[in-house]
């Protein structure tokens, strides 16, 4: 007998929908992107001329945003896949207000930095700084494109298109949007132990 036989005919295979495989390849060349980042930090600071900084005290305010941010993504998950709805709209507003605060943390922590003599380029530049911007501005460009995503689940669900039988869309922001939050955890972390 066949094993595919034995499972019901909607669950044949993976049983991955082909949004999910896209969204799971793109979080893998997202890893891969900050894994050569990471390690040229690691290369390029091993090599001298390393300028040591304090992080500002606003990135840390910035990753429990962001992780009070997750926290609202799955409520509104939960709450999806028991059809309350407001609950489900409530939670992804709050997740888009907090994303939002988390962008306005970064541009105050770009201040932050600079007050602190901290640049990206110029004659006053090192290294060290270069990368810190960097890592935290493709990481902001990757948190717009996940409030975007969010973004369009909130209109679906406005429309009543988000419910306990059809979750692929919120189930993906979702996926994508703890990503992001463990991304920034994995990314403060870094920096704080190798700065």
């Amino acid at each position: 007998m066949n094993p595919s036989e034995l499972l019901p005919e909607n669950e044949v295979g993976l049983g991955w929908h082909p949004k999910r495989v896209l969204l799971v390849l793109l979080i893998f060349s997202i890893v891969m992107m900050f894994a050569a980042f990471t390690s040229g930090y690691i290369v390029r600071r091993d090599e001298g001329n390393w300028r040591e900084f304090d992080l500002p005290v606003s990135l840390l305010v910035n990753t429990i945003l962001i992780a009070l941010s997750s926290a609202s993504m799955q409520w509104s998950y939960a709450a999806a896949r028991k059809d309350e709805i407001g609950r489900m709209k409530t939670g992804i507003g709050i997740t888009l207000a907090l994303g939002l605060a988390f962008l306005v943390g970064q541009y105050v922590s770009f201040g932050d930095l600079v007050d602190g003599n901290t640049f990206f380029g110029g004659a006053d530049a090192n290294p060290s700084g270069s990368f810190l911007y960097v890592l935290m501005g493709v990481h902001a460009f990757h948190l717009v494109t996940g409030l975007v995503f969010v973004t369009v689940v909130l209109k679906r669900a406005l429309n009543y298109q988000v419910h306990s039988r059809a979750l692929l869309s919120i189930g993906n922001a979702t996926l994508y949007w703890h990503f992001l939050g463990g991304l920034w955890l994995y990314l403060y972390l870094f920096l704080l132990l190798n700065h």
